[in-house]
């Protein structure tokens, strides 16, 4: 049996048409951040809402099928593998960021 080890499934809504970029002459890759946000009472019995934002990257066929139908503000369902990577900024500071491909 083939199981799926590194498998998140995001529902919410996009913060920002998402961006296509193209490179290599054929490979595409299409970026956008989406908030996902829930609503609880805290012990004060006051409602909070909590957003967290994630972003989101798509590749080849997908990326051109995510560029051409959403839009800011649409509500989507996301699965895909949770990936980390790290990177120097211009100060030569160690950065880290996640991303959902």
């Amino acid at each position: 049996m083939n199981s799926v080890k590194n498998s998140i499934t995001l529902i919410g809504n996009l913060g920002k048409d998402p961006e296509m970029k193209t490179f290599d002459k054929d490979r595409k890759v299409t970026r956008f951040p989406m908030a996902t946000s829930e609503k609880y009472r805290n012990k004060k019995g006051e409602l909070v809402e909590s957003t967290q934002w994630h972003t989101i990257v798509g590749w080849g066929k997908m990326a051109e099928n995510m560029e051409k139908l959403l839009k800011k503000g649409k509500g989507v369902a996301i699965r895909g593998q949770l990936v980390y990577s790290t990177y120097e900024d211009k100060d030569g500071n160690t950065r880290y960021s996640s991303e959902i491909v």
